[in-house]
């Protein structure tokens, strides 16, 4: 297997390889011309994204900046917004589906390290130094219709059902069941919400939202 692969599989694999190492200043490159875009040049943009990302819906729109690693792991369905300041570290497979909403300053992670330091780091050069850490990914998975809120955090392997809202400043440590309501360090359901489109429930839209829940909090800004 290549170290891409590895990657992808889950697997311990090389930082270091030549193969991610070019993707990954690839990837750097592209979102740094992203980021230094004038605000109304949408043609530059779609053609950034184009090239940066694995794979989009129609009307994606990204405030920057936006920041990743690899970028051609990331998907995104349709009409998808993702304000600014984000951080996706797309080691593993990020794939994002219609509707979502993402706040500014919201990291997704899917790469993570082994705890013992001998195996992360592995053997100490001659020169005392060592070579790139070892590491391990798990995908990032989120639903259609979800609204994440500024700040909130997504560890790897995480999975959000469709029609979710995540407060913000959460940490998500586990998986979130479609349909809910969730908060808090570590972000936990605290309430059910409606399917999108149920227009006969009481609870339809905002009012399904923004029912008090101390302490959890949501963002002022989507």
């Amino acid at each position: 297997m290549t170290e891409r692969e590895k990657m992808l599989a889950g697997q311990l694999y090389d930082c270091g390889d030549a193969e991610l190492l070019t993707q990954w200043h690839k990837a750097k490159n592209l979102a740094r011309e992203y980021n230094q875009l004038d605000s109304t040049d949408a043609a530059a943009k779609d053609r950034i994204l184009t090239e940066l990302l694995g794979g989009r819906g129609a009307n994606l729109w990204i405030t920057a900046p936006f920041y990743v690693d690899y970028g051609n792991n990331i998907y995104f369905g349709n009409n998808c917004e993702v304000n600014m300041n984000c951080t996706f570290l797309d080691d593993s497979r990020i794939v994002i589906g219609d509707n979502a909403l993402i706040a500014p300053n919201v990291q997704i992670y899917t790469a993570f390290h082994p705890t013992n330091a001998a195996d992360r780091f592995g053997p100490q050069k001659e020169d005392g130094s060592f070579a790139f850490c070892k590491t391990q990914t798990a995908p990032v998975i989120i639903g259609n219709n979800v609204w994440i809120g500024g700040g909130a955090i997504l560890l790897p392997g995480m999975h959000i059902g469709n029609n979710v809202v995540i407060g913000a400043g959460s940490v998500v440590t586990r998986d979130i069941p479609d349909n809910t309501v969730a908060c808090g360090n570590p972000c936990r359901v605290v309430r059910e919400t409606v399917e999108i489109g149920n227009r006969e429930s009481p609870e339809f839209g905002l009012r399904a939202l923004f029912i008090p829940v101390p302490p959890c909090t949501f963002a002022a800004n989507s």
